[in-house]
């Protein structure tokens, strides 16, 4: 005789579903154990807290007390003024006239009017040195024709030192000099790359001619001057 089971009586039929539910239960009944929370209603509450009206405070009432100002200052006494009689004599004050008579002899003093020795620059002088030879020529061209002259002389007496030469040396040698009162040339002073150029340089302008002195308002001045002399190898 064979068994027969009744569909309707499966124990094992939805039990993946029971399951799940089951699950689900749990998690969610240990989660919300989890969660609780208790609180001590005996701390430190709002209905704990005591506040009182500690905020008004009574603030005493003071009068201010003005000082009266101080009493003014006694009046001066009155200055007592003692007559004195004069008995001093004083004597007279003879003022005498200050006339002259036409006897007396007036002596008239001449002063001199002093002039400094002052260099005046060639460039601002009135009246330039004249280089000889420039004599005729109009006053407003005696520039032009002093510097010629002062070249000319340079290339004619210029001479290039042997030692300089031998060694290789050139440059430019800057050269001051002043022409003085009486157009004599005086202070001449050299500046340039070697002594032996210094030399020639200080030659050269030394051999220069006697000038008609430069003028500042009619007198005669120094005049002091400058020219640079190239040495250059060929």
């Amino acid at each position: 005789m064979q068994i027969k089971k009744n569909p309707k009586a499966d124990l094992s039929k939805n039990s993946n579903l029971y399951f799940a539910i089951g699950l689900a239960v749990i998690l969610f009944i240990s989660w919300r154990a989890i969660e609780w929370k208790t609180y001590d209603k005996s701390g430190y509450g709002y209905e704990a807290l005591n506040i009182d009206d500690d905020d008004d405070e009574d603030v005493p009432i003071t009068e201010q007390i003005k000082t009266p100002p101080p009493p003014p200052p006694p009046p001066p006494a009155p200055e007592i003024i003692e007559v004195v009689e004069d008995e001093e004599e004083i004597e007279e004050t003879i003022i005498e006239s200050t006339e002259t008579d036409q006897e007396e002899i007036v002596e008239i003093v001449e002063v001199e009017e002093e002039f400094e020795d002052v260099d005046v620059p060639f460039a601002v002088i009135e009246d330039v040195p004249i280089y000889p030879g420039c004599e005729r020529v109009a006053k407003s061209k005696r520039r032009d024709c002093f510097q010629e002259q002062i070249n000319k002389h340079i290339r004619k007496n210029f001479r290039y030192p042997e030692i300089a030469q031998e060694m290789g040396i050139q440059g430019r040698v800057y050269v001051n000099f002043v022409i003085d009162k009486d157009g004599s040339i005086t202070s001449i002073r050299m500046r340039g790359p070697d002594k032996n150029l210094e030399k020639e340089a200080q030659r050269i302008i030394a051999k220069l001619p006697r000038m008609t002195p430069g003028k500042q308002r009619g007198r005669a001045v120094r005049v002091p001057f400058s020219i640079p002399i190239t040495f250059r190898l060929q």
